[in-house]
């Protein structure tokens, strides 16, 4: 069954490049980026792994644990880490679970049979500190993805958690958001002290809350 929005993350009990992993549990508080790859030694997908490895404090900033997945055995992912890390520049500093019997891969349907029966697909999960799926994205094998763009889809899940708002096309944390239409323009006047323009009734904008 397909994943949607809103819906619980599945729990499940895999192996991984950092000993075996409960999902949830390991979670623990954090927001989590779970990501599959078609298959070990790719170029890239090495490219990736190394991006995100990169990307640590940002998503440390964020409260935001990484955890990739390949279909691959753990001996494989070991093997591969070294390559990551002389390729990339910088050493795996999340964990790469290794789904052989699948079991991450059914749960989170990342096997599309007309791409490739036996391979996992480029599938991405934002998931939030209680579990709840807020994005999910798949991308073909031939498509490295734009982790900065993950990034921004972060900060404004978390901006418009904390606000009545919602973020405009191409929004980058620090521009203008959009005030939802629920709020009226009496409560816009005590929630976004620093005020905001009304374009039309319904598109209102206001510089992005300080916190």
């Amino acid at each position: 069954m397909a994943i949607r929005l809103g819906d619980i993350a599945p729990d499940f009990t895999q192996e991984s490049t950092e000993g075996t992993i409960n999902f949830h549990e390991w979670a623990g508080a954090s927001w989590v980026i779970l990501f599959s790859h078609p298959k070990d030694y790719t170029p890239v997908c090495t490219t990736e792994l190394g991006t995100v490895a990169r990307l640590k404090d940002e998503f440390d900033r964020r409260n935001v644990k990484c955890m990739g997945l390949s279909v691959d055995p753990i001996e494989d992912h070991h093997g591969w880490a070294s390559d990551i890390e002389e390729t990339q520049g910088t050493a795996l500093n999340f964990p790469l679970l290794a789904d052989a019997d699948r079991t991450v891969s059914d749960l989170y349907d990342m096997i599309h049979p007309n791409a490739n029966d036996t391979l996992t697909v480029r599938s991405v999960f934002i998931i939030d500190s209680n579990r709840k799926v807020r994005l999910t994205l798949t991308y073909p094998a031939s498509t490295g993805r734009n982790f900065d763009e993950l990034l921004r889809v972060i900060d404004s899940l978390q901006l418009t958690d904390s606000h009545k708002l919602a973020t405009p096309a191409n929004w980058q944390h620090g521009d203008d958001c959009i005030i939802v239409p629920s709020v009226t323009n009496e409560e816009a006047q005590e929630l976004f002290p620093a005020g905001f323009t009304e374009i039309k009734p319904y598109l209102r904008t206001t510089p992005q809350p300080s916190a």
